[in-house]
C-alpha cells in the first residue's frame, strides 16, 4: 500500500493542472471577446470610414466656376424680390436672412423653382465630406481617369428661372439673355476638356429638370446623359408649328430611355404616414390651372366633363401658400387624385399625391416615370387611356368600381415607395448623408444601369474612320 502523503501529492498536482487549464481557457475566451468587441465598434465608426456599395458608381465633378452653381443661388437671394406668383415665401426669406453669403446657400422655396431642385440635392451629395457620405451610391473620385461618369455641376434650372423672373421677354433670344450666356459658357468649357474629347460627352451627366433648361444649346449636349423629369418638353411638338416640325424642340433622336434617366420632381406637400391616414370623403380631386398648351389641352376637356360630378373637386389653383394648404387638405381627404397632362406629360402633382397617399389617376398614353423597373406604378396608381377618360361618365364609373380593400392595398403599396421620391436630406445646404433608398441614390443607380451601353457607344465612336458620321438613333419606347 502506497504511503498516504504520496497519494495527497498526486491529488494536489492533478488539481493544480486542472485549475491552470481552466484559467487559460477563461483568458482565451476573454481575449477573443475583447477582439470581437473592438472589431465590432470599429465597423460602426462611420464618421471616419464610410462604407460604399461594392457596385457604386464613380463620379468625377467637372471644375466649373462657382458662378454657375452655388453662385446662382447667391444671385437669386440678392434680388430685391421675385414678382412671380408663388414667390412670396422667398420674398419673406430675403427679409429675415441673417447671413447674406454662405458657401452652400439654401435652395428657393418658391414652388415654381423648388419642384425642379434635383440639381441641388445631387450636387449636395457629391459635395458632402467623404466621412459623412454614408451609404451613398455615388463614390466621388478626383481623377477623371478613375471615373465612370463626369458630372457637370451647372444649376441649369436655376439659371433659366433667374432669367424668366428678371426679364422673360429675352428668354428665347440670345442677345441680352444672361441664361444663354451661362449656357454658352458651360458648353464651351466642357467641350474643351480632355474628358469630353475622349468620349464625345457620352459619359457626361447634366441635370435638366426644368423643361426649358439649356434650351438654346440642347443639340450640343444631346449625346450626354440627361437627367430629365420627362421628354415632353423636349420633342413633343406644338400643334401650331408649321409643317409639323419646330426647331424649338429637341427631336426624338436626341433624348432616349436608352441613355437618359427620368427623375422625380421634388414634391411640394409634406409626407403623410399611413398610420395617420383618415377617412376620405371625396372620390376624385384636382387642383391646378385649367388651361394648358399642347398635350395639356386634354385637361380642359376633362374639367368640363367632371366639374359638376358628385364627390369630385376640380379647383383652379396656384402654387402659393394658400394653394398649398388647400392641396394638402384636398389630397389627404380624397380617394383618388387626377393627373392629366399639363404643358408636359408629368408634373410634381403625382409625387405630391404619393406623399399624400392619394391614389394617382394618370391620364396619359405616353407618360414616362422615374425608377420604372424598380417601382411598379400599377401597384398603387390607376392608368387611363385619354380616349377612355374623355368618354361621358366613363372615368367616374371606373373609379367607383374599385373596392375599399383594393384602395387600401393601393395606399399600403404607396406607403412603401414614398421614400424613393424624397430628395431632402435634412441638412443645411443639402450637405450631409443622403437616404440610402432616397431619390438621389436611386438616380445614380439608374445612371449605373446605363454604363455598359454608354461605354459601348464611346468605343464605337472611337473606331469610326475619319470623316464618317453615324446618325444618332436614340428613339425607344
Amino acid at each position: 500500500m502506497a504511503p498516504k502523503h504520496k497519494s495527497l501529492s498526486k491529488s494536489y498536482l492533478f488539481l493544480s493542472i486542472s485549475l491552470l487549464c481552466i484559467f487559460s481557457l477563461i483568458f482565451f475566451i476573454f481575449s477573443k471577446s475583447s477582439q470581437l468587441s473592438l472589431l465590432s465598434s470599429s465597423s460602426f465608426n462611420y464618421q471616419t470610414t464610410p462604407q460604399f456599395p461594392t457596385d457604386s458608381i464613380k463620379v468625377f465633378i467637372l471644375n466649373l466656376p462657382r458662378s454657375l452653381n452655388y453662385g446662382l443661388l447667391d444671385k437669386y437671394w440678392s434680388l430685391t424680390s421675385d414678382s412671380r406668383l408663388g414667390s412670396e415665401v422667398d420674398n419673406e426669406i430675403r427679409k429675415t436672412r441673417v447671413s447674406k453669403t454662405s458657401r452652400f446657400p439654401q435652395y428657393p422655396e418658391s414652388p415654381l423653382i423648388k419642384q425642379y431642385s434635383a440639381e441641388y440635392w445631387i450636387m449636395g451629395d457629391l459635395m458632402t465630406p467623404e466621412n459623412m457620405r454614408i451609404g451613398s451610391f455615388a463614390k466621388r473620385v478626383f481623377d477623371v481617369e478613375d471615373a465612370d461618369v463626369v458630372f457637370v455641376p451647372f444649376f441649369a434650372t436655376l439659371s433659366a428661372e433667374l432669367q424668366l423672373g428678371v426679364k422673360k421677354s429675352v428668354f428665347r433670344k440670345e442677345v441680352g439673355n444672361e441664361d444663354y450666356d451661362r449656357q454658352r459658357e458651360v458648353v464651351d468649357f466642357v467641350t474643351n476638356t480632355e474628358a469630353w474629347k475622349r468620349s464625345g460627352g457620352r459619359d457626361h451627366v447634366f441635370v435638366l429638370t426644368d423643361p426649358v433648361a439649356m434650351w438654346h444649346i440642347k443639340a450640343e449636349i444631346a449625346p450626354c446623359i440627361l437627367l430629365v423629369v420627362d421628354f415632353g418638353g423636349w420633342y413633343k411638338l406644338d400643334l401650331k408649328a408649321s409643317n409639323g416640325s419646330s426647331p424649338d424642340m429637341v427631336q426624338h433622336t436626341q433624348v432616349s430611355l436608352l441613355k437618359d434617366v427620368i427623375v422625380p420632381y421634388t414634391h411640394l406637400l409634406p409626407r403623410l404616414d399611413i398610420s395617420k391616414n383618415q377617412k376620405r370623403d371625396t372620390l376624385l380631386y384636382f387642383k391646378g390651372a385649367k388651361h394648358r398648351h399642347r398635350g395639356g389641352l386634354v385637361r380642359e376637356k376633362l374639367w368640363d366633363l367632371l366639374a359638376n360630378e358628385p364627390r369630385v373637386i376640380m379647383e383652379e389653383g396656384f402654387p402659393n401658400a394658400t394653394g398649398k394648404e388647400q392641396s394638402i387638405k384636398g389630397m389627404r381627404t380624397s380617394e383618388f387624385c387626377l393627373h392629366p397632362a399639363g404643358d408636359t406629360p408629368t408634373s410634381c402633382r403625382i409625387f405630391d399625391a404619393i406623399q399624400s397617399l392619394c391614389i394617382p389617376v394618370i391620364v396619359s398614353d405616353d407618360i414616362v416615370l422615374p425608377f420604372e423597373g424598380t417601382v411598379d406604378y400599377s401597384e398603387f396608381s390607376v392608368f387611363v387611356a385619354v380616349s377612355d377618360a374623355l368618354r361621358q361618365n366613363w372615368l367616374i364609373r371606373h373609379l367607383k368600381g374599385y373596392s375599399d380593400l383594393q384602395k387600401k392595398k393601393f395606399r399600403q403599396n404607396m406607403a412603401q415607395v414614398q421614400s424613393l421620391f424624397e430628395y431632402d436630406n435634412g441638412h443645411p445646404g443639402g450637405i450631409g448623408p443622403v437616404a440610402p433608398n432616397g431619390a438621389v441614390n436611386n438616380i445614380w443607380k439608374k445612371v449605373h444601369e446605363k454604363l455598359p451601353m454608354i461605354k459601348e457607344a464611346i468605343v464605337r465612336e472611337r473606331r469610326k474612320p475619319p470623316g464618317v458620321s453615324v446618325p444618332l438613333r436614340c428613339h425607344c419606347t
